[in-house]
């Protein structure tokens, strides 16, 4: 296939031997363009890809002068083989590495009691959330927020304790050979960061680089003096904030160049996604391919139907499984095996070790919380759904799953669904949707609520994911909402101030 002009200007800036920031969106071919970059020169280059799945595939396209390894593999081979006796180490209890560390009595805080087990998974969250920044040490930000103690205060007054003993974990993680702590492959990674690595290379690639955490950030942006970087990924497909990850392309100092032609979908499908990257505030817009007539309408026989949240996969799950059909999970069942077993725990009077309900004694509890507490909100379609089935159900229906390729309809979370594509979507309905307009009794009339840009961003990844037909459904009222008419239509949109959403 011939290079699209972007491709070509892409290239053009990459052997003029610019740093280089590739804005491509869905669809648009950003492997293959990486791969067309390195074809072109026989300079060495290293290719850092997300996963060991993508850099196995990445492999078998990219020339021999090019390394496609993942961030974790060099960091493997720098230091992580010397741990290689823990990493095979096997699982222990938290509450168990928490009695080695010291922690040995439970405490209180505000009005919740906090278990040794308790303390101790939030001390080994606490290393965790330490290995995915560029923080040299670990401090009071890295420690997570409860559920239950997210006021400020008293989130300090937990930091308090926890701080010490995550210090003397990752004490503990630096001997080789033995230790109390589980040795995990962040922890190497973090290692290898702190020793300011020279990767030997004459150009760098990074791949999903909208997704990058902190850490494989400044491992990435050090070798600036000595080799070419160029970082490619999509900006509006930036979801995974809330686990770490940092778009660091709309910051970085090269050229920045777009890829908008995508070979996914046709012209239709490409003004539904050009709807959310306006409302995302995204620096790219997309342009669909003629020869691919992607429709929007009604889907009856779905190859996959994409939800918001865990929740809303399950219900989804098991409505289609009652109108008899064969259902697949993507990413599997395992997460929702875990909230139901923690449901089940709390419905029967016992406490629960899941890390987002560990602080409940009950089930009242919990369902106190999530009717009054804004903070658990998100909380209250769980409740809904055990209420309704019950946790065995869930149970047994998790159990009944089916691979992907013996499925009629794969469920997937919209994050899950990134970087997948299927004939027919069916977008679910616990999308949210912003507060309509309403009229007071004076007869003045409030604003709908703004479109949220992290919701919108989410939405984009999903209406992408179609090749043939896309049924909007969950997503269907941004027809309805001011904000929501593309620049270029009809009727202008609503601007929104920046700040808003």
């Amino acid at each position: 296939m011939n290079p699209t002009d972007e491709q070509t200007a892409a290239a053009d800036a990459f052997h003029a031997g610019h740093h280089l920031a590739l804005q491509a969106g869905a669809g648009t071919g950003k492997t293959t363009t990486l791969a067309l970059l390195a074809h072109a020169t026989q300079r060495r280059g290293r290719y850092l890809a997300y996963n060991r799945a993508i850099a196995q595939d990445a492999t078998a396209r990219f020339p021999r002068n090019v390394l496609c390894k993942t961030a974790h593999a060099l960091a493997y081979a720098a230091v992580g083989h010397r741990y290689t006796r823990r990493l095979n180490a096997p699982r222990r209890p938290a509450w168990q590495t928490g009695q080695v560390l010291g922690i040995t009595k439970p405490i209180r805080i505000g009005e919740r009691d906090l278990s040794q087990k308790t303390l101790s998974n939030a001390v080994l969250r606490t290393v965790t959330r330490f290995c995915h920044t560029a923080d040299e040490a670990i401090t009071t930000h890295h420690v997570p927020r409860l559920r239950g103690l997210e006021d400020t205060g008293l989130h300090a007054q937990l930091a308090a304790h926890v701080v010490p003993f995550a210090r003397k974990a990752w004490t503990d993680l630096q001997r080789p050979d033995d230790g109390a702590v589980r040795f995990d492959h962040d922890h190497y990674l973090k290692m290898w960061a702190l020793t300011q690595p020279r990767i030997a290379t004459d150009f760098l690639l990074l791949d999903e680089a909208q997704d990058t955490n902190p850490v494989i950030e400044q491992i990435f942006l050090a070798q600036r003096d000595h080799a070419q970087l160029v970082m490619v990924g999509d900006s509006a497909q930036a979801i995974y904030q809330w686990r770490g990850a940092k778009d660091v392309m709309t910051g970085f100092d090269g050229t920045q160049l777009t890829l908008s032609q995508s070979f996914r979908f046709g012209p239709d499908l490409a003004t539904e996604a050009n709807r959310w990257l306006h409302l995302a505030d995204a620096p790219i817009r997309l342009t669909g391919t003629p020869a691919m007539p992607t429709e929007l309408g009604p889907v009856t026989q779905p190859d996959a139907v994409l939800c918001r949240t865990n929740v809303g996969a399950m219900a989804q799950v098991m409505t289609l499984m009652a109108a008899g059909h064969r259902v697949a999970l993507a990413g599997g069942g395992d997460s929702l095996h875990a909230l139901a077993l923690a449901a089940r725990d709390l419905k029967e009077g016992r406490r629960t070790h899941h890390p987002e309900l560990i602080l409940f004694p009950c089930w009242g509890d919990l369902q106190d919380y999530a009717a009054h507490d804004p903070a658990g909100r998100d909380l209250q379609p769980l409740i809904n759904l055990v209420d309704t089935h019950g946790a065995d159900a869930i149970l047994t229906a998790v159990a009944q799953l089916a691979p992907e390729p013996h499925a009629h309809v794969t469920v997937s979370t919209a994050h899950r669904a990134k970087g997948r594509e299927w004939s027919r979507v069916l977008i679910a309905d616990d999308f949210a949707r912003p507060k309509d307009s309403t009229v007071d009794e004076t007869g003045a009339t409030t604003p709908p609520d703004p479109i949220d840009d992290a919701e919108a961003r989410l939405a984009y990844v999903a209406v992408t994911r179609t090749r043939r037909r896309l049924d909007l459904g969950g997503l269907s009222w941004i027809h309805d909402h001011p904000d929501g008419t593309p620049p270029g239509s009809n009727q202008p949109p609503r601007r929104r101030t920046r700040g808003q959403g």
